[in-house]
């Protein structure tokens, strides 16, 4: 009787193990993909070395895209007064000379998209406060999708009386 007991317990303990390590997982389609960030359309705001007046608004325009699903994007507009670089810049535009900041603008907001859509246009209106720093500034745009790929793009901007 202590064998059959035995004999039952290594069956049932090996078909538990086998039926626990499904391939469930396996059917779902794996996310590989960083989502896509672009400015480079018509539309698309602001372009490398725009000049952004104070006391004007501006719809900051970016298209995003994923594979599957996007989730969130930001904007930061921040200043480069001491002529910092991001890794993905492209065209950079004539610097004025280092300076302090005293007054800089300064925007960083996120938003979250419903519905994980695979398509978006970003279009956020700012409009350029009259006291804040003229000068040198960066623009950077950044997308995140549902399973936590993220790009960014970032171009260089003057802010101008």
């Amino acid at each position: 009787m202590k064998s059959n007991l035995k004999l039952w317990t290594i069956v049932l303990t090996t078909g538990i193990f086998f039926t626990s390590c499904s391939s469930d997982d396996d059917s779902m389609a794996k996310d590989e993909e960083k989502p896509e960030i672009t400015i480079n359309y018509d539309g698309g705001f602001p372009q490398a070395c725009t000049e952004l007046v104070k006391g004007e608004t501006y719809n900051f325009r970016a298209r995003i895209t994923d594979n599957m699903a996007l989730a969130s994007y930001s904007l930061d507009i921040h200043h480069n007064f001491d002529h910092h670089t991001h890794d993905d810049q492209g065209a950079q535009c004539d610097l004025e000379p280092v300076k302090e900041a005293v007054n800089p603008m300064l925007y960083m907001e996120n938003f979250s998209l419903a519905d994980g859509p695979v398509s978006y246009e970003i279009d956020i209106p700012i409009t350029i406060s009259e006291n804040v720093d003229t000068g040198d500034y960066h623009c950077m745009f950044s997308v995140t999708d549902q399973t936590g790929w993220q790009s960014r793009t970032s171009v260089d901007i003057k802010i101008i009386e």
